[in-house]
């Protein structure tokens, strides 16, 4: 084998031990709680910054096939939060200050604050009704969290993709709905 493909394995079975080992951890309960917040909400709205967006730009995405009314705070097309919706705004130290300021501005304005973050302590938890704790470490470097190989907080970012994944399966499940009749939310300008 030569000492790439070396490295390139070692790596990829690096990143499915670190999730493998995360992914457990998350509580159940706040999964749940959060899907109920979810399904009962007029609109969801998202709001981190740099790769977390990312990942919360693709639940978006997801929810929307889901027949979800979904949005990212920031979108040119963003409507207006209101109390009978909810914000997720994620952030891993719960102290990055476009979220938490957001957070604080949808909780004025009477909308269900949801953090997903490791730090139970965070800022944030100001103004938030609830918590998805993802256990991983962080720019603040608690000892209680998951420690991670990986560059800055990519566990997190990663996590944060996969639990909007995996929330979206468990929705389709529990609704019973059927994965073909989904296409028909998918974007067709392709």
């Amino acid at each position: 084998m030569d000492s790439f493909q070396k490295m390139y394995d070692e790596s990829t079975l690096l990143v499915l031990r670190e999730l493998e080992t995360t992914l457990p951890h998350l509580d159940a309960a706040q999964i749940k709680s959060l899907i109920e917040k979810i399904l009962c909400s007029r609109k969801v709205f998202v709001v981190g910054v740099g790769r977390v967006m990312l990942s919360l730009q693709a639940f978006v995405k997801r929810l929307a096939h889901l027949g979800i009314d979904a949005h990212y705070v920031g979108e040119i097309t963003e409507p207006a939060i209101t109390g009978e919706d909810l914000l997720i705004a994620a952030s891993g130290s719960g102290e990055s200050i476009f979220p938490k300021d957001i957070a604080k501005k949808a909780k004025y304005l009477g909308a269900t604050v949801i953090h997903i973050g490791s730090n139970t302590q965070s800022s944030i938890k100001e103004y938030s009704d609830g918590m998805v704790r993802i256990p991983v470490r962080t720019k603040l470097g608690l000892p209680e969290e998951i420690a991670s190989e990986q560059p800055m907080s990519s566990l997190f970012e990663q996590s944060v993709m996969l639990l909007g994944d995996i929330i979206a399966l468990i929705i389709i499940r529990s609704r019973g709905l059927d994965m073909s009749s989904l296409w028909t939310y998918h974007a067709n300008l392709e």
